[in-house]
């Protein structure tokens, strides 16, 4: 597997996060309460910045040789 393939991919993890803790983010404020509204709103915001360290990462390592 090439390096830009892999970056591909990384990437892709990435956004996927992000989406996901958007919907976790949604559902915490709106739709949950008690024990359920601050566990879903930890693991959406740890996703969150997950998310956007491997933006972070991909965008700033640079373009691939290949």
């Amino acid at each position: 597997m090439s390096p830009a393939l892999l970056k591909m991919y990384i990437s892709f993890v990435g956004m996927g996060s992000m989406i996901l803790s958007l919907f976790a983010i949604y559902l915490s404020r709106y739709k949950l309460k008690g024990f359920f509204k601050i566990a879903t709103a930890i693991i959406a915001y740890v996703l969150m910045i997950l998310a956007g360290l491997i933006i972070f990462f991909v965008v700033f390592s640079g373009p691939t040789s290949e």
